[in-house]
C-alpha cells in the first residue's frame, strides 16, 4: 500500500454513476480527488453544481493534463465516448477504471456490433482486465486498464458464474428490475417522474446491450429481459434455470462467496432495502427438482457501478477492499 493519498480523476463526473465515484473518493480515506471532468459543468466548481460534496475543484476539459498526473482515472463517460480518451491516459502511464462498456468485451468483434461501432484501441482492449472484484481479483492488482462490469450484469454473474464453472445450470433466464438511475441522468420524457410513477414496464426485449455481456462471461446463451423500476435504485434479478444436479448447485451457491465481504448468499429472499446504498450483492435460491430460481440485488449506483469500481481501485492499488465503500444499508 501506498505511503502517499492516491492521485485521482474522474472523466465524466456530472452523471450519475460519476457523482457517485465523486462522492466515494470525496470521503475515501486513502485518494486524494485532483482533477473531475465534466462537459455541461466545465470551469464551475464541484461545491458549487453538488452543494452536498465541500470540493473546491474545478471542473476540467476531458484533455486537460491534470489527469495525466493521476494514479489512476475513473472514467464514466457514455458508452463508446471514452475509449480513445481512455486509451490516451494508459499511453501516459495512468491506470484507468472504465464504468462504460469500451473495454468489457473480449472479443471486440461482439462489441462493435452491439454498440455500432469501431473500436478505437483493440490493442487495448485485449490487455483490459474485467472488474468483477470476486471473480478476477489476482489480474485486477496488477491491471492498468480494468472495465469495470455492467449493472444488470454484476447482479446476474455473481450467482451464476460459479453455477456455469461447475456445469451445474443451463437454458438460463435472466428477468431484472431497475430503479431509472440505471438510464443515467438524461433529459428524457420516458424516464420522466409522471412517466414512471405508478408504472412498470419491460424495454429491451432481446435487444439490450448487457445481454451480449452475459452470454461472453457465462459461456452460456441467456435470454435476458430488464425492467423499468419507478424508483431511483437498485437492481433486482430473478434467474431461472436448469439444474443438472440441485442439491450441488445449492452447496455451490452457499459456498462460492462465504469470505467475501461484498458477496452473501441468503437463506430468505432478498429485498432492494436490504442493499440500497451499498456495495453488496445478496442472492438466495430455490429449487424445485430440477428447476432453479435465484434472486439477486444490488444496489445499481455502488456494486453495479461506481462502488464495484472503487473497489477495483482499492484492489489495484493493494488497499482493503472496503476502504471507502458502504457496506450496511439504511435502517
Amino acid at each position: 500500500m501506498k505511503n502517499t493519498k492516491i492521485k485521482v480523476g474522474i472523466l465524466g463526473a456530472n452523471g450519475y454513476a460519476g457523482a457517485e465515484t465523486l462522492r466515494l473518493i470525496a470521503s475515501h480515506p486513502f485518494a486524494e480527488l485532483c482533477a473531475v471532468t465534466s462537459r455541461a459543468h466545465e470551469g464551475k466548481r464541484v461545491c458549487d453544481v453538488f452543494p452536498a460534496l465541500p470540493c473546491p475543484l474545478t471542473f476540467v476539459s476531458a484533455d486537460d493534463n491534470a489527469l495525466k498526473a493521476c494514479d489512476v482515472v475513473f472514467s464514466a463517460l457514455p458508452q463508446t465516448a471514452g475509449a480513445a480518451v481512455i486509451g490516451k491516459l494508459i499511453d501516459s502511464n495512468v491506470r484507468v477504471v472504465d464504468l462504460s462498456a469500451d473495454y468489457r468485451f473480449d472479443d471486440v468483434s461482439v462489441y462493435e456490433r452491439t454498440y455500432g461501432v469501431t473500436h478505437p484501441r483493440p490493442d487495448l482492449n485485449a490487455q483490459a482486465v474485467y472488474g468483477l472484484c470476486e471473480v478476477n481479483r489476482d489480474k485486477i492488482k496488477t491491471a492498468r486498464l480494468v472495465a469495470n462490469p455492467g449493472c444488470y450484469v454484476t447482479s446476474v454473474l455473481l450467482p451464476m458464474l460459479p453455477l456455469c464453472k461447475a456445469g451445474l445450470a443451463d437454458n438460463i433466464i435472466a428477468d431484472s428490475k431497475s430503479g431509472a438511475s440505471g438510464a443515467g441522468r438524461k433529459s428524457d420524457e420516458a424516464y420522466s417522474f409522471c412517466a414512471l410513477d405508478e408504472s412498470f414496464k419491460a424495454y429491451g426485449v432481446f435487444t439490450h446491450r448487457h445481454a451480449p455481456e452475459m452470454r461472453e462471461k457465462l459461456g452460456k446463451s441467456i435470454i435476458f429481459t430488464p425492467h423499468l423500476l419507478p424508483l431511483k435504485r437498485g437492481i433486482l434479478s430473478t434467474v431461472y434455470f436448469d439444474a443438472t444436479d440441485a442439491a450441488a448447485a445449492e452447496r455451490v451457491l452457499q459456498t462460492a462467496y462465504a469470505n467475501e465481504p461484498f458477496v452473501a448468499y441468503s437463506q430468505s429472499l432478498p429485498e432492494l432495502s436490504s442493499v440500497a446504498h451499498t456495495n453488496r450483492c445478496v442472492f438466495s435460491a430455490r429449487f424445485d427438482g430440477s428447476k432453479g430460481i435465484i434472486v439477486s440485488v444490488i444496489d445499481n449506483l455502488l456494486k453495479g457501478a461506481a462502488g464495484q469500481a472503487v473497489q477495483n481501485m482499492n484492489i489495484m492499488f493493494g488497499l482493503n477492499e472496503t476502504a471507502g465503500l458502504p457496506i450496511y444499508a439504511p435502517v
